[in-house]
């Protein structure tokens, strides 16, 4: 039916399928960006497929269109209520839109009759097969874009690296992207293309386990020191090499996505009653991925807050390494946070609040009373107005707090030089 357009959702895309009018019509009136999912592509494979005849000219009458799942547009699609298959694990339905100038009546079912691709089971296995794969190209262009921002040096860590394990990285990644120049060319992925790709994804993973050992190894080093000194010289190493190691491992989760997409490719065009069981077992095995790295980065993320920690409670006698300190772990922090919006990776952290000079001062001062100690004038410089103006702040502020503490007593003591 012309007003009929289907929906499907794996969780990380939605396919919006039907007339192309009327699917142009849903996007516009959700407000929803699109890219245009390739169900053409299909038409060859599974019109050769047992019992799927009517495959061409139902791809053919149907225009197919991938919206990408955020916050915003998984709101949109949610009041439709979407039914999801247990068996295949998407999300299936049918929108009615009753005309264009009416726009989009949310009635929402499961498709059924001859005419809708979401009832064919074997044209419903294709459609999520090429969702897996415009969702897997969508975050290798985000990955190349992040790459992008990264400073020049890390380009160097790639491609100037003596270590054999990145260098042969390096060859992989030349590899996969002439294999997927011929698939955007050929329109398929051949034999001999496969033959060529089928190797790397060892290599692959290993310079990803590479890469988070050398993310642990610097998470052991800030946990083995104590000394604010050290502390310092290890957080100022952790803010150098982390950026660097986390670009590898981007490059990493890129090449395992294009590898998939070409494998998925290989299956649909060699056994396409395989795809949809295949396409699971790939989402399966990126999931892990991401856990494992999530575990290591996050590890990471905890012994530079502990040490950022440790040095706060010495402040007052270390007040610059202790700013250079928090200032790494923020540094850092900022950057896995980035990492994993990258890879969508759902993670939540409160950015480490380097404790203020002025508090420090306070508990000196509080202390200095009841024990008689000296330094109750140098407590005393700091007064009631600068405690008013103390305030909570969150990721990198946190730094320019201990600048603007230790600037006012600088001028507080020029003052009470002056009388």
């Amino acid at each position: 039916m012309d007003n009929e357009i289907q929906l499907i959702s794996d969780g990380d895309g939605v396919a919006v399928i039907g007339d192309s009018a009327a699917v142009e019509g849903f996007l516009v009136s959700e407000g929803l960006a699109s890219k245009d999912l390739g169900l053409q592509r299909l038409r060859p494979v599974l019109g050769r497929a047992a019992g799927v005849a009517q495959a061409g000219s139902e791809i053919a009458a149907n225009s197919g269109r991938w919206v990408k799942l955020t916050e915003e547009s998984a709101q949109a699609i949610k009041k439709y209520g979407l039914m999801k298959s247990s068996k295949t694990g998407l999300s299936l339905g049918v929108v009615q839109a009753k005309g264009q100038a009416k726009g989009i009546k949310g009635i929402v079912q499961f498709a059924k009759g001859p005419g809708s691709l979401v009832a064919n089971p074997a044209i419903l296995a294709g459609a999520a097969g090429i969702m897996a794969q415009v969702a897997m190209q969508q975050t290798m262009d985000e990955i190349t874009d992040y790459l992008a921002t990264i400073d020049e040096k890390v380009d160097d860590v790639l491609r100037a690296q003596k270590d054999a394990v990145l260098a042969d990285m390096v060859g992989v990644e030349f590899v996969i992207e002439e294999a997927m120049a011929i698939r955007k060319q050929v329109g398929r992925v051949s034999e001999v293309t496969w033959s060529k790709v089928q190797a790397t994804s060892m290599t692959i993973a290993r310079t990803q386990a590479y890469t988070l050992r050398q993310l642990d190894a610097l998470a052991e080093k800030m946990e083995n020191k104590t000394k604010i000194g050290d502390l310092a010289q290890a957080s100022k190493e952790a803010e150098t090499k982390v950026q660097e190691w986390l670009a590898v491992l981007a490059h990493c989760f890129q090449l395992q996505d294009a590898n998939a997409v070409l494998e998925l490719d290989r299956v649909l065009d060699a056994s396409p009653d395989e795809l949809d069981q295949h396409r699971l077992a790939l989402r399966a095995a990126r999931q892990n991925r991401l856990e494992l790295i999530a575990r290591s980065t996050e590890h990471l993320m905890a012994r530079m807050d502990a040490a950022a920690g440790t040095a706060n409670t010495k402040v007052l006698l270390h007040p610059t390494a202790t700013r250079a300190v928090v200032h790494s772990s923020n540094h850092v922090a900022t950057g896995v946070v980035d990492f994993h919006g990258l890879l969508g990776i759902e993670r939540s952290r409160q950015s480490l609040e380097a404790k203020r000079w002025v508090e420090a001062v306070t508990e000196a001062r509080d202390k200095a009373l009841e024990t008689g100690a000296g330094g109750v004038d140098a407590a005393g410089r700091l007064g009631s107005e600068a405690l008013g103006r103390a305030r909570s702040v969150r990721d990198k502020v946190s730094s320019r707090i201990v600048d603007r503490a230790l600037r006012r007593r600088g001028d507080d003591e020029e003052r009470t030089d002056q009388h």
